[in-house]
């Protein structure tokens, strides 16, 4: 608003009238195009229309779940794919009919942090997403879907933190009164560990909410799944946490439990250990077995057990349930097929994507469900 403001004032208009008229035609009445602002004058719709470019997203695909989970796929104006995930609360969870609809958004094209459960990575990094791809994200779902979302999770493609500055800017966009409107605790950032950009957020003013992607309480069992943490390792990283919950409040934790790698009573011990020590929430996401890995999901009995003496140790810690796991809900796994079948490698409809992609939905649409 204060740049708009800024560009009108350098042209003679009355600036805070004609800003606050155009981000209403924007972000209220959702207009693609100047020319559509019709109480604005001619000449400064002219002016606008140089100076600015409305962003452009092409829906590709849309993909609905039994759970009325809804995929997007969205083609930027440089060919490039990205997902956002629509995701409903769970009228069975919560004994009523939902009212609580949460976008999981994208923020680079790709990701360069190889994680082990997702899929982003696997064609590697190609850009950041700019502040307006990011918001574009949510005006398109709401506009395909008809649904007004009122929960925000930056846990779709790529590291947020790592493209933090326009990442920062696009929650200004969607928090602002002018802008969307949504409350700074209904915005949630995922980060895999980044922890100086962790610091960083501790002195944002915006009291969006953290969750971390921990998935081991050791060094020795978080690097064989978290390859971040060879550069931050788990010191480093919760100094950073430290200092996040003295400036801001308490974070939450995501520990995908994987059956003989990081389920171990010692790695629950551990880990309430860390927990205690930030007064963290914990979410546990039970791992699905991947076709090409060995890793396979822990039996109900021991994700109980972990859970237990987490709870024991007088940890929040909840056994997450799973959210669009017949579509391809996970992080990348709609762009991947799509570009594979764009390239000639095979056309493949949405059910062989669901199928061959099972495991890593199961995990990941787990994370986009909205933090309590």
């Amino acid at each position: 608003m204060e740049e708009l403001a800024d560009f009108l004032e350098k042209r003679g208009v009355v600036a805070s009238y004609r800003a606050k008229q155009i981000t209403d035609w924007i972000y209220k009445k959702r207009v693609a195009s100047f020319d559509a602002m019709t109480d604005l004058p001619n000449e400064l719709r002219t002016d606008l229309a140089a100076e600015f470019e409305a962003p452009k997203t092409e829906v590709v695909r849309v993909l609905g779940s039994k759970d009325a989970t809804q995929k997007f796929l969205f083609r930027l104006r440089d060919q490039n794919l990205i997902e956002s995930v629509l995701i409903p609360a769970s009228p069975a969870l919560y004994g009523q009919p939902s009212d609580r609809r949460t976008i999981c958004v994208s923020s680079q094209v790709g990701c360069a942090y190889g994680c082990k459960f997702c899929a982003s990575g696997l064609e590697g990094f190609s850009r950041n997403l700019d502040a307006a791809e990011m918001v574009q994200q949510l005006i398109a779902v709401e506009q395909n879907s008809g649904e007004k979302i009122d929960n925000v999770v930056f846990m779709g493609m790529g590291e947020p933190l790592a493209n933090l500055k326009n990442l920062l800017r696009a929650i200004r966009i969607i928090n602002a009164p002018w802008g969307l409107g949504i409350g700074a605790r209904h915005i949630t950032v995922s980060t895999s560990g980044l922890a100086p950009q962790i610091r960083e957020l501790a002195n944002e003013p915006t009291q969006f909410r953290l969750a971390l992607s921990l998935h081991g309480a050791t060094d020795e069992v978080r690097g064989q799944i978290m390859p971040v943490n060879r550069r931050y390792p788990l010191k480093v990283l919760l100094e950073a946490c430290d200092y996040y919950v003295a400036k801001k409040r308490r974070m939450t934790f995501e520990y995908i439990l994987i059956a003989g790698v990081n389920d171990t009573d010692e790695q629950a011990h551990e880990l309430a250990k860390i927990a205690r020590r930030l007064s963290a929430k914990i979410n546990l996401i039970p791992y699905n077995t991947v076709e090409g890995l060995d890793w396979s999901r822990p039996p109900r009995a021991r994700q109980e057990k972990f859970q237990s003496i987490l709870r024991n140790h007088g940890v929040v810690a909840t056994l997450r349930r799973e959210k669009g796991h017949d579509i391809a809900a996970a992080c990348g796994q709609l762009r991947l097929h799509t570009k594979r079948a764009e390239r000639g490698s095979s056309v493949i409809d949405s059910d062989t994507a669901a199928k061959t992609a099972k495991g890593l939905i199961k995990n990941n649409a787990a994370l986009f469900k909205r933090l309590s």
